[in-house]
């Protein structure tokens, strides 16, 4: 994972930040161990936040992974709320499932191998909450998407809106400022254009927040098409 955040105040964001319980604190454990890509907890209780504030009862996910966000999301949930869990690893969204399961989550869960995008044509909205955080090139049209399954008041979120692996912070940087670097590659110019796309669009506010890689927060509060 890319840090964003001096060390020091990463550290001063998840003392002062919810903590995880002790399912939390085994999954965090297996993404050190395992060098397993995930959100973590500065991020993870973000998200578990805006959840929470929108009053949500329904939330997709574009990317699952092992359910390290699905189960911060599931705390946010009343007792008759839906988390869409997608993944195409079979491995990982077994995982998820033991996980939830042991947090007690597992009624809340929809577990869906496959392809998110394919996946969710065939959920009817709203969503109160999205969280995209599949393949870089993809973002766009994951918005594209799912965008009229947001409800006025529902929030999307993007994760490594500003880092990871494979993004080349320099160049979306100069991207986004309006300039145009050469030899882009496919996942800094998937989060560029994906950005570009809710930052312009009318009836989203979006801000990016420096937690974990980078997360865009969109905020719908119109509906004008």
């Amino acid at each position: 994972m890319v840090q964003i955040l001096r060390e020091e105040i990463a550290r001063f964001v998840r003392a002062t930040g919810p903590g995880p319980d002790e399912t939390l604190s085994e999954m965090d454990d297996f993404a050190a161990a395992e060098g397993f890509p995930h959100v973590g907890p500065e991020v993870g209780g973000t998200l578990r936040l805006l959840a929470r504030m929108v009053d949500a009862t329904r939330i997709f996910e574009f990317g699952s992974g092992y359910g390290y966000s699905a189960y911060w999301f599931a705390e946010a949930l009343p007792a008759d709320g839906e988390i869409v869990l997608t993944e195409v690893d079979e491995d990982e969204l077994e995982l998820a499932k033991t996980y939830l399961e042991r947090g007690g989550y597992d009624d809340l869960a929809r577990y869906e191998l496959g392809d998110a995008l394919e996946t969710i044509e065939r959920y009817d909205g709203p969503f109160d909450v999205v969280l995209i955080d599949h393949q870089k090139h993809r973002y766009r049209e994951a918005f594209e998407a799912v965008r009229s399954k947001i409800p006025v008041g529902g929030v999307i979120v993007a994760d490594n809106a500003m880092c990871a692996g494979i993004i080349e912070f320099e160049k979306l940087l100069e991207i986004v400022e309006g300039g145009a670097p050469s030899e882009v590659n496919e996942h800094t110019q998937g989060v560029a254009d994906y950005l570009e796309a809710v930052r312009t669009d009318p009836d989203f506010e979006t801000i990016v927040l420096p937690l974990g890689e980078g997360i865009a927060v969109s905020y719908r509060y119109q509906e004008t098409r």
